[in-house]
This record gives C-alpha cells, sequence and structure tokens, in this order.
C-alpha cells in the first residue's frame, strides 16, 4: 500500500525501508544507543557498540563516506541532509559534554567520526601510551586470579587494536619468525601478569 509502513514519503520523495535514507518514525535525533556514553578512555568499545547500531540502521555508509553529499541541486540532497543531521545527532548524544563541545564545528557526522578515530582509535599514539601506563600499573590488590587476569586481558586486547604488533612474512605466524614473534608478546605479557601478582600469593607459590 502506498505511503503505508513499507515506505515513507520526505520532501516529495518516497522512500523505501532498505534505502540508506530510510529514517523510521521513531527515530530521534537525542537517542542514546549505546552502554556508555562516550569519553576519552573507552573509545574502542564505544565506536564497536556505535558501528553496531549504525549497520542495524544501514547508516554507516554515512560515516565511513561511501555515501557522499550530494550536489544542493540533486533529488537525494535533502533526504541525506536529514540522515546525516540525525547521525550526526546519534553521535553526539552518545558523548560526554566536553567530547560533543570537541566537535560541534564538524558540519558532517563523517567528520565527526574521521577526528575521533584520529583521536583515539587505530595508531593513537597518546591512547597506546595511556594503555602501556594502565598495564604497568594494573595489581591484583586483593582480588581473585581471574579477576586480575580479566582486568590485564582486557588491558591487552584494546593495546593490541590500537597499535597492531608486528606480523611475518607468511601472516599467519607459523614460520620461524611468526613464532618468535608470538613467543615474545607472551612472555611480555606474562613478565606484566606476574608484577601485578600480589606478594604473598607469589611467595606461597615459590615454597612449593
Amino acid at each position: 500500500m502506498a505511503g503505508g509502513e513499507d515506505s515513507r514519503k520526505t520532501e516529495g520523495v518516497t522512500i523505501d525501508p532498505s534505502s540508506p535514507y530510510y529514517l523510521h518514525p521513531f527515530d530521534l535525533p537525542k537517542q542514546l544507543h549505546v552502554n556508555e556514553a562516550l569519553t576519552d578512555g573507552n573509545y574502542t568499545d564505544w565506536a564497536q557498540e556505535m558501528s553496531n547500531f549504525l549497520y542495524a540502521k544501514n547508516k554507516m555508509n554515512f560515516i565511513d563516506g561511501t555515501i557522499q553529499k550530494p550536489q544542493t541541486t540533486s533529488s537525494e540532497y535533502k533526504p541525506w541532509m536529514r540522515c546525516d543531521a540525525m547521525i550526526k545527532g546519534w553521535l553526539t548524544a552518545a558523548m560526554e559534554k566536553n567530547m560533543r563541545d570537541s566537535v560541534k564545528y564538524a558540519t558532517t557526522s563523517s567528520e565527526i567520526w574521521a577526528d575521533l578515530r584520529e583521536r583515539f582509535g587505530e595508531e593513537s599514539a597518546p591512547r597506546a601510551y595511556e594503555l602501556k601506563q594502565k598495564i604497568a600499573i594494573t595489581r591484583q590488590d586483593g582480588t581473585s586470579v581471574s579477576t586480575y587476569y580479566t582486568r590485564l586481558r582486557a588491558l591487552w586486547d584494546e593495546s593490541q587494536s590500537i597499535q597492531s604488533f608486528p606480523r611475518c612474512s607468511c601472516n599467519k605466524c607459523t614460520c620461524e619468525l611468526g613464532k618468535k614473534i608470538v613467543e615474545h608478546i607472551e612472555k611480555e605479557r606474562l613478565y606484566e601478569f606476574l608484577m601485578g601478582l600480589d606478594m604473598n600469593l607469589v611467595l606461597s607459590k615459590l615454597k612449593y
């Protein structure tokens, strides 16, 4: 049925629900679609959650630049502007105030996404340094070994996602060089784990 639930008219143009330009009647720009608002310390988890939401909404093409801003004379210009404005609202609603202030002059959602990725994403030297510091000072502090290991593992995983480890030429780490790289990483993590264990636990283990 034309104009029913299966399609919407926007600026005189009927938009199919499968189109990236489609917006549901219940979509609002100030809705929070992630578990925690973005801070300067949780970008990796935040970006993953936000990416999942945007993929589900068929809007990832706006922030990755695949769907670029049309010319003002194009019939897609107004639908694009509406969608991009909605996405900017979703992104900024999911940020703490100081983060919102840092991107308030961005004109498109893709500019916001690119700016955040440059500051906090892969190859972010400040974040990599911060994670190294956190790993170095993480201690068991009376918690169970499994709880302590889980905290360290989360930091290791984020560190690897930001600053990938070197890989061998076979790219499978099955050659001799690859095995040495893996062995070095595992040994470094073992030292980091042992350094944070409670000393009374370490000493009790040494007695046996």
